[in-house]
């Protein structure tokens, strides 16, 4: 199975990668209603937690200072992600991206946003050298949503994922052991679960 080439999705060029996809089909005249609803969600990164639960993993947006941010994201900002289990040990146990690009794309009859992320340093850690995250720098995480005239869809797609191995001891064994198992498959269904909450609106 070959990763899906999408407008504003890096290409796949090495290790790893996964295409997360959630649908919703409603009826015409409630997309662009429900549109709305589903943007004001995804650039509300601090809330996302609440729509995927506490089980998963918690986000918080920071800006280029790596000060918290309580706003839309912008290029240039910084995701702290608080995942179950151990985290980087030098990031005081969070994983960290950066925000490298945010796409609008729109015509007649579809509309789509991309927010696509890269492994970062810890911006609050002047001194860091490391990458705080489970992956290499040269893998991306793309947040999509769109619509068209019958669906919704919010979508995670993962790119050139590879065990971050630039880091302390204890720490690589931890990188490789968590990204062997998301690109195994466990990550997939990680992010199906944020997905599939951004298009609950019951």
């Amino acid at each position: 199975m070959s990763p899906k080439i999408l407008k504003g999705v890096p290409a796949q060029k090495s290790g790893g990668f996964h295409d997360t996809e959630s649908r919703k089909v409603f009826q015409q005249h409630l997309i662009p209603e429900k549109f709305e609803i589903l943007k004001k969600r995804f650039f509300s990164v601090n809330q996302w937690e609440s729509y995927s639960g506490k089980a998963f993993a918690a986000f918080k947006l920071y800006n280029f200072n790596g000060d918290p941010v309580d706003r839309g994201p912008l290029i240039g900002d910084f995701i702290r992600i608080d995942i179950p289990g151990p985290g980087e040990s030098e990031a005081k146990g969070y994983d960290w991206v950066e925000i490298a690009d945010i796409c609008f794309y729109e015509d007649s009859f579809s509309e789509s946003i991309s927010i696509t992320c890269r492994p970062s340093i810890d911006p609050q850690n002047k001194k860091s050298v490391h990458i705080a995250h489970f992956y290499s720098s040269a893998a991306t995480s793309t947040f999509m949503i769109s619509r068209n005239t019958d669906y919704l869809k919010a979508a995670v797609y993962g790119r050139n994922e590879k065990p971050n191995g630039n880091a302390k001891f204890l720490d690589v064994i931890r990188n490789f052991a968590i990204a062997i198992g998301g690109m195994m498959g466990i990550a997939k269904i990680q992010w199906k679960q944020l997905t599939d909450s951004f298009l609950d609106f019951d």
